[in-house]
């Protein structure tokens, strides 16, 4: 009869659909807080991304697109945008590092550089080196949730960044304060960039602050570079063949794209899972574990702007993008296109690993990002039950969005 069947308790995957698609708009909530608290004008800019149908000029920014396909055009042709002039990446930090960064991040080095350094990071690799570096601090992290303690996810991101970059530049080892002073410091070195969306010109005192900072964070690396076992990555640099000035500034962009960023996703993957209601269907099927850190690529997208100059005419879906003009790639709103957070989305081949970039500037610490989430993961959901927010605290006036705080516990 319709009335009993009306009465049977749903099936396990309607009541956690159910539970999705009531949470999905405070997860949504959730995320565009964190952008409007690290830069109040990001929301809006992000916003106007959508329309943005692919393309659109914006008075004092130059051309936006927070379409997929565009975007990868633009990040892809190598031979008409380029990072090296004003409104690219290259151009900001070769006035912190030095002209020898022009040449490895778009000029004819730069294919040596990524042909040597592609080894870098691998799944394995980078898998050994997440739990070498980590696995102390994982296991306490997970023996104070699983005994019913509270556990600030934003605050052990940072430390396990921080204490991924001693390992990573040959630091002298520290406790975990001094990892996470590690971190901040790292954090101040990106924020060089705070401000430079419109205009990546530093002034002077930024440089100076800028090297001065470089100098304190890269002082093991020539040590490093000398005597590091080849298995690490500074050894590996030098089996490679990479020089010491090549090792030194890897090693800073690795520590700047990466320090930030990690932290970041790390903190918004617990809330996605919690806000979303997403923890359940991972529990009840934890096959989707690459996708759930797939999905949280996608949905924080921690880099949420792409910068890039225009060095020869360009012809983009009906408009003329002139060389001397500047492009915003919009990874966030490009990403976020695609729906809410969901662990079994499948593979879209439209975004791809847009998340990380695209063409010959693709991130090269990929695996190791997918490596740090997945041990993160572990640890909130290892043990088969679901957590639960306890309080929570946006970071303000951040380069990346992310938590201050997001404090969590087991869910009773």
């Amino acid at each position: 009869m319709p009335v009993a069947a009306e009465r049977r308790p749903a099936p396990r995957e309607r009541r956690i659909r159910l539970l999705g698609d009531a949470l999905g708009s405070s997860a949504e909530a959730h995320e565009r807080r964190l952008l409007a608290a690290a830069r109040p004008a990001l929301p809006v800019l992000l916003w106007l991304g959508q329309r943005a149908r692919p393309l659109l000029k914006v008075p004092g920014l130059g051309w936006i697109t927070a379409d997929p396909v565009a975007a990868r055009r633009i990040l892809q042709d190598a031979g008409r945008t380029t990072l090296l002039e004003e409104g690219g990446v290259g151009h900001l930090w070769a006035q912190v590092l030095g002209d020898w960064v022009l040449e490895l991040f778009d000029g004819p080095g730069h294919l040596d550089l990524r042909t040597r350094s592609k080894g870098l990071f691998t799944d394995a690799s980078s898998e050994r080196l997440v739990a070498e570096a980590w696995g102390g601090l994982l296991d306490r992290a997970r023996e104070r949730l699983e005994a019913g303690e509270e556990l600030d996810v934003a605050e052990l991101a940072r430390t396990l960044v921080g204490r991924m970059v001693v390992e990573l530049l040959g630091m002298p080892e520290t406790d975990d304060e001094g990892c996470r002073q590690v971190f901040h410091v790292g954090e101040e070195l990106a924020a060089t960039a705070l401000g430079s969306t419109a205009d990546t010109h530093l002034s002077p005192a930024a440089i100076a602050r800028a090297r001065e900072i470089v100098e304190r964070l890269t002082a093991g690396v020539p040590e490093g570079y000398r005597s590091a076992p080849a298995d690490t990555v500074l050894g590996r640099c030098r089996e490679m063949g990479l020089s010491l000035q090549q090792t030194r500034g890897l090693a800073t962009l690795l520590m700047v794209a990466g320090t930030e960023t990690a932290a970041s996703a790390m903190g918004r993957m617990a809330a996605l899972l919690i806000d979303t209601g997403e923890q359940h269907r991972l529990l009840a099927e934890p096959g989707l574990r690459e996708g759930a850190v797939r999905e949280t690529l996608r949905v924080a997208s921690p880099a949420p702007l792409i910068g890039r100059a225009i060095s020869a005419d360009l012809e983009l879906d009906g408009r003329t993008l002139r060389a001397g003009e500047r492009v915003l790639v919009l990874t966030w709103t490009a990403n976020n296109a695609a729906g809410p957070f969901r662990v079994d989305r499948p593979y879209s081949p439209h975004h791809r690993q847009l998340w990380f970039g695209a063409g010959r500037h693709l991130c090269l610490g990929a695996p190791l990002a997918r490596a740090e989430l997945g041990a993160m993961l572990d640890v909130l959901l290892g043990d088969g039950r679901p957590i639960e927010v306890v309080r929570r605290v946006p970071g303000r006036r951040v380069l990346i969005p992310a938590y201050a705080s997001l404090v969590v516990r087991k869910a009773p």
